[in-house]
């Protein structure tokens, strides 16, 4: 049998698992009628941002598809398979959210009657979105293997723009919905927690809809077509390079070879992850956090573990040099320790954590300063393993390796996707609870899955991070070689080389201001009309009156969806300016720099801001007098700054550097042998 079609198979069976899935879901009991008319409100509230945002994004589309057309070089294949990659996109995050959206009330019904059934409920929703995003991957990606294959040099070229397509709703859809979300978490927080004393969710909170909304189109919908792009890429940055594999390394017997190991390494990661998810159970009676922690990282390690084996008959069977399955186990083992890094540093099981908790009791300023330098050192173990796994990859099977490293990180993205993916979907099922008034046990029961939901989502940042990292060296190499670079002609004695690093240095950094700057606008929106609805409608704090939770949402959409739009552009206009002006050379020191300072900043913004999220939680356990002490405050303001780090900037960085790299890579063929104009 054709390898192609099998890794078209293993696709096919990933979505008919996510089908399974959320069949087994939707066929859950839905709760009150309470429950249902929140969980509607929160429905409403996310089609409608996510309708709007995707209608800005065909737009987008359109555009950037009609000037790649016309562009000499490129033409109108370029441009098809760049909507193709836009739609892909679009879908699996659209997909996993609409589960989301559906598996909240449920899940809230579910925990009811054990811990165990709103797991099952939850993680299962979960796994629609990670089969999703595995599954269309690898079809999209064979279809055009079946369609261009027969010509090499038109496939080249053609599919980066799958991954240009991918990766630009990516940006938008991360950004977007990170600034919906972070606004109006942070702006129901300072109010509700901070201002008013009232607890978390409380119904008379104009904003907790809008948070939870936030929830769906920011840590599903933005994460999955995040992961997504992540995904293709790798693969397409490994088909890119594997005419080096052959005519330099001769690691392969022909170009097609190349260009089937990532598919089928990919192909065998689905199966694995599958078999994985499956795995992640408890016995009826186990009801505490720890057996369900141990239940989740067994999936995760199982499916790490066959994905490993699978490769190795991947390699064996295509002929294919054993050092290719070195630098897939390097890349795969990388992954693994990059996310136990981050769940020691963002954990409040571990020290890191408790330290920043213990800082509370001296208020926020020093709470603040131990949860940066936190964040700061916690990139010690990422960066050394990426460093690490490269090194090993190159060694073993040159710059082919370095690629399909990444390929063996994210081969088992079924079910990290599935194990971050149910979080939100806790988070939802615990508010609910919350407005609902039901009994303090229940609440007790997501309050528990809400915290493991926020220790795989810590996880599952550090994984992605990593991955990002990985793919975008590997889509740096894939432009030098596409554009005829040779490594001699990137030297530091060249002042378009340094210019560029420093430039490239720089994008990051104003790009994370320009998100940061977009929360804190949209939060001060919030802000004022939740002070606003509790000094003007009479009886809102005595619960008598209903906040309007709709003027909330609408303010979250109209400026997330306005400022998600300048980052965005950045991003994609930056790469093609400084290979126009300077010339190709010096863009490949700007992307050295970008994916450097990228890199840095996103596993900084990252774990500082999950470990001062826990930081809070841990003292909403009780400890150092818990909820409503002057240390809880002062975590509830670590928290607000951290929340925008940890889901709007950092998560966007891992899009940024990878988009920046694609963009560069589709326009090699324009780019090869020019000089720049100046």
């Amino acid at each position: 049998m054709n390898p192609m079609l099998v890794a078209v198979i293993c696709g096919a069976i990933g979505l008919g698992i996510a089908g399974f899935m959320a069949r087994y879901v939707l066929k859950q009991d839905q709760g009150s009628d309470r429950i249902r008319e929140i969980s509607a409100a929160i429905k409403e509230g996310a089609l409608a941002f996510l309708g709007r945002e995707y209608r800005f994004l065909a737009i987008f589309v359109a555009v950037v598809a009609v000037v790649l057309g016309i562009v000499p070089l490129l033409g109108w294949w370029v441009a098809l398979v760049f909507v193709l990659g836009a739609i892909a996109s679009a879908m699996a995050g659209f997909i996993g959210m609409n589960i989301a959206i559906r598996a909240n009330s449920r899940t809230a019904a579910a925990v009811q009657k054990s811990l165990n059934d709103g797991l099952r409920v939850s993680f299962r929703s979960g796994a629609v979105m990670g089969m999703c995003v595995v599954g269309i991957g690898i079809i999209g990606l064979s279809v055009l293997y079946f369609t261009f294959g027969s010509t090499p040099d038109l496939l080249l070229k053609v599919i980066p723009a799958f991954g240009f397509g991918a990766s630009s709703v990516a940006i938008f859809a991360r950004i977007g919905g990170g600034i919906f979300t972070k606004a109006a978490d942070t702006g129901a927080d300072i109010v509700g927690k901070v201002e008013k004393g009232i607890p978390e969710d409380d119904p008379r909170n104009a904003a907790v809809i809008a948070d939870f909304v936030g929830d769906n189109v920011g840590d599903v919908a933005g994460m999955g077509a995040d992961l997504f792009e992540s995904y293709v890429d790798s693969i397409i940055a490994t088909m890119v390079l594997g005419t080096i594999a052959v005519f330099t390394t001769k690691l392969m017997p022909d170009i097609t070879t190349a260009w089937l190991l990532p598919m089928m390494v990919a192909a065998g990661g689905i199966i694995a992850s599958i078999i994985g998810i499956f795995a992640v159970r408890v016995s009826g009676k186990a009801a505490k956090m720890g057996a369900l922690l141990n239940a989740l990282r067994r999936g995760t390690v199982l499916a790490s573990v066959l994905t490993a084996v699978f490769a190795f008959l991947a390699v064996y069977f295509l002929e294919v040099n054993i050092g290719a399955f070195w630098a897939i186990l390097a890349g795969l083992i990388a992954g693994v320790l990059i996310g136990e890094s981050t769940n020691y540093f963002t954990s409040y099981s571990h020290k890191p954590t408790l330290q920043i908790a213990n800082a509370a009791q001296t208020g926020p300023g020093t709470l603040l300063t131990r949860g940066f330098a936190n964040g700061l050192m916690s990139t010690l173990p990422p960066i050394i393993l990426v460093a690490v796994a490269m090194l090993i990859a190159h060694h073993f099977a040159g710059m082919y390796g370095i690629a399909i490293a990444g390929v063996g990180m994210l081969a088992t993205l079924g079910i990290q996707d599935a194990t971050d993916a149910f979080g939100p979907v806790a988070d939802n099922a615990g508010g609910i609870v919350e407005m609902s008034d039901l009994p303090p046990e229940v609440r007790e029961r997501t309050d528990a899955l809400d915290s493991l939901g926020n220790t795989t989502a810590a996880t599952g940042k550090g994984f992605a991070i990593g991955a990002a990292g990985l793919t975008a060296l590997a889509l740096l190499l894939a432009y030098t070689q596409a554009v005829g670079i040779k490594f001699a002609e990137i030297s530091l004695l060249d002042p378009r080389v340094i210019a560029g690093i420093l430039l490239g240095v720089m994008i990051p950094a104003i790009f994370c201001a320009m998100t940061l700057n977009a929360v804190g606008k949209t939060s001060f929106a919030i802000v004022n009309e939740v002070r606003r609805q509790f000094r003007e409608i009479k009886g809102l704090m005595e619960g008598k009156a209903k906040p309007e939770y709709g003027k909330c949402v609408d303010i979250c959409t109209r400026d997330a969806l306005k400022q998600m739009i300048g980052p965005g552009i950045l991003t994609i206009v930056a790469p093609i300016v400084i290979g126009l002006i300077l010339g190709p050379v010096a863009l490949g020191g700007f992307l050295i720099g970008a994916v450097a300072c990228g890199f840095i900043l996103a596993v900084t913004f990252a774990n500082a801001g999950g470990s001062w999220d826990n930081a809070k939680k841990w003292i909403e356990t009780g400890a150092f007098g818990g909820k409503g002490s002057d240390a809880h405050k002062a975590a509830v303001v670590g928290d607000t700054v951290g929340d925008p780090m940890k889901d709007t900037s950092g998560p966007s960085l891992n899009i940024m550097i990878k988009l920046m790299s694609i963009v560069a890579l589709v326009l090699a063929p324009v780019l090869a042998g020019f000089g720049g104009l100046i």
